[in-house]
Order: structure tokens, then sequence, then C-alpha cells
């Protein structure tokens, strides 16, 4: 699961585009524009602006690309999770003694707070620059529902806590009523910067697709007997999720707080399971114009019937708030992962 190697872009330092990136470029294009260069580039420049000004948000991860920091350990496809989680916790214990050494205390406690006294368990972690962990909350090898959680931009060691948080009241929330549940918190790609021109494309998505697809094979070999996944994607992880194909384990594909997929339609993306869509009313990524050209935005929103995914309720809650205790939307998540979530069958044209 964890090859000690990294792709795309950034790979291995987790160094990110800055927040200039996201808003010069467009500055650069209109003024060109207004010097009568082409209606095309003034689209592109008019565009790079209305999505930047819509995505991004005044709060950006404090990253710390530079930490250093064993690499991760390696693993035969067989290995079980109780392997893992055992090399992995090892791992984060050094990674966390070499920050401390390296005079990095703020990313030293915050590895040492992923330890849960020892008690965590990662299927995977790398703690080299952003870093990547993939923790499991609950006994994946009895589990028969399984939540597989992929986050959205800035999300990265330095911010891990919050990510954490959400998976385990999911957990929390699924325990309640079925036992036989796992929740896996999916750090396995370089996320995007919110305050950056990555996060208005693809290409961060098109590099985790390519990681989380053989990830969720082996999860499921890995999961208890006949155990059904579902795929729970926020954000820019709904990005990442339109483009991974899964295979017949995954029973739903859940997108919230989505800005758009790239596709046009829950057809076009490359699954065979339900596809459902969700926005809180609080949420500003509904401000987020729904276009895409010139390989910039996203296109189609979601929960427009046009897209034909099913719609779930998501109440009132903003961005960040989906899975947080008590709220509609943590209800309707645990609901469609255990199979009890009901919608009118979508229309897909």
């Amino acid at each position: 699961m964890a090859t000690g190697t990294r792709t795309g872009a950034g790979a291995g330092t987790g160094t990110r585009t800055g927040s200039t990136g996201g808003t010069r470029p467009a500055g650069t294009a209109l003024a060109t524009g207004r010097a009568g260069s082409g209606a095309g580039r003034l689209r592109r420049g008019l565009l790079a602006a209305l999505v930047a000004a819509a995505v991004v948000v005044p709060v950006s991860a404090a990253a710390s690309p530079n930490v250093p920091a064993p690499a991760p350990a390696t693993f035969s496809e067989d290995a079980t999770p109780q392997s893992r989680y055992a090399a992995n916790g090892a791992n984060l214990a050094e990674a966390a003694r070499t920050a401390e050494d390296a005079d990095r205390p703020g990313r030293a406690a915050r590895l040492r707070a992923m330890q849960s006294g020892g008690a965590a368990r990662f299927l995977s972690f790398d703690g080299r620059g952003t870093g990547r962990a993939v923790e499991v909350f609950g006994e994946l090898e009895s589990a028969d529902r399984v939540a597989v959680l992929v986050p959205g931009s800035d999300t990265t060691l330095d911010t891990y806590e919050r990510f954490r948080a959400g998976a385990v009241s999911l957990q929390q929330r699924l325990q309640a009523e079925h036992p036989h549940s796992a929740v896996v918190a999916w750090l396995g790609y370089d996320t995007p910067g919110t305050v950056s021109t990555t996060v208005l494309s693809a290409d961060r998505a098109d590099e985790a697709a390519a990681e989380l697809a053989p990830f969720l094979a082996r999860l499921h070999r890995m999961s208890g007997p006949g155990a059904q996944l579902s795929l729970l994607c926020h954000s820019y992880g709904s990005v990442v999720c339109a483009r991974t194909t899964t295979g017949s384990a995954v029973s739903d594909v859940v997108l919230f707080g989505s800005p758009g997929t790239g596709a046009g339609s829950a057809r076009e993306l490359p699954t065979a399971a339900r596809v459902w869509a969700g926005r809180g009313s609080g949420d500003w990524i509904g401000d987020v114009p729904h276009v895409r050209l010139g390989g910039i935005g996203f296109g189609t929103d979601p929960v427009d019937p046009a897209f034909g995914a099913r719609a779930f309720d998501a109440g009132a809650v903003g961005h960040s708030d989906y899975l947080k205790p008590g709220t509609e939307s943590l209800d309707s998540l645990a609901a469609i992962v255990l199979g009890n979530a009901s919608a009118p069958e979508a229309d897909h044209g």
C-alpha cells in the first residue's frame, strides 16, 4: 500500500503554488484583453478571476513542506492490516522525533497528536513534506460497511486533526447503528492549496485517482467478507472521486461540498455505483461558477438535477461542517453508507 515513492507534481517535496498564482495570471489576462489581444484570452482571464474569487477563502493551511522525515515503510501486497499498523506507528513516532530534532516543534507536536498514545492505526503514513496518511477507525477486518473519506484542498499533516475529527464523528455515528462498520480517512494524495492555481484544475485529482483506484481494491481484500465500500468525497475530493475507476465493491459515491467534477453528468463517471450529491445551504461553494473553459473550472453542479445524481439532505451546514455531530448532513451520509438512504432514481438522461 505504501511504496515509499510518490508521483505527480511536487512529489517528495510538498511544494505548492502560492496565493499570488491564483490572482496575477487572471489580472494579466484581463489587462492583455483590454489591449485587444483577443476575446479568447479575455474570456479565460475573466473565468480564472471569477473561479479564483469564489474558491479562495481567507484560511489556508500552514504547511511545513521542508520538514525532514524517514522514508515510509514498504509492504508486500498480502501484508495484514495489523502488520501495517505496527510498522506505520513506528514510522510515525520516528517522524515526530526527526521533526523535533530539526527544530520543528509544531510539526512534532502534531505528529505526536496523530499517534493517539499509540492507539492510532495507519494503513500508510509518509511524514515527508506536507505528508500523506491513511488511517482506520473501527475493526476493518470484520467490517461489512466501510466508508472511505477523500478530503479536499489544504488537507495535510499540519491540518490533519480537522480531517480526523470528521472521520471519528462519522465512525461514532455508524457504530451507534451498525457495529460492523469502519471509516478510512484517505489522505493519499498531495492536496492542492486553497489559495493556489492548482485548485482550479483537475491535475492533482488525476494523480490522486491513479492512487485511489488500486487502494480501493486492496482495501476491499482487507475488509470483512462481502464488505461494501462507500466513497465520501468532500470539496476538491469530489473531483478526485469523479476520476477514480471503482470496482463492484464500491456501492456508493457521494459528492458533498463539491465545486463540480469536470464531468457533465453522473453517467460519465467511471463507476457503476450509485452517485449521490448534496450541499448545505450555508456552504459558500454554492457560489462557485459552474463553468469549465480551457482546463479551468469543473463544469456542471453535481446538485443540479441535470447532473443526474441522487440528492441527499445536507441541512444548513457550512463548507467544513458536513461531518459534525448532530447535523442533518452527518445523518444522511451515515444512512448512505449503511444502505438505509432512499432517494428517487436519478434521471441520467
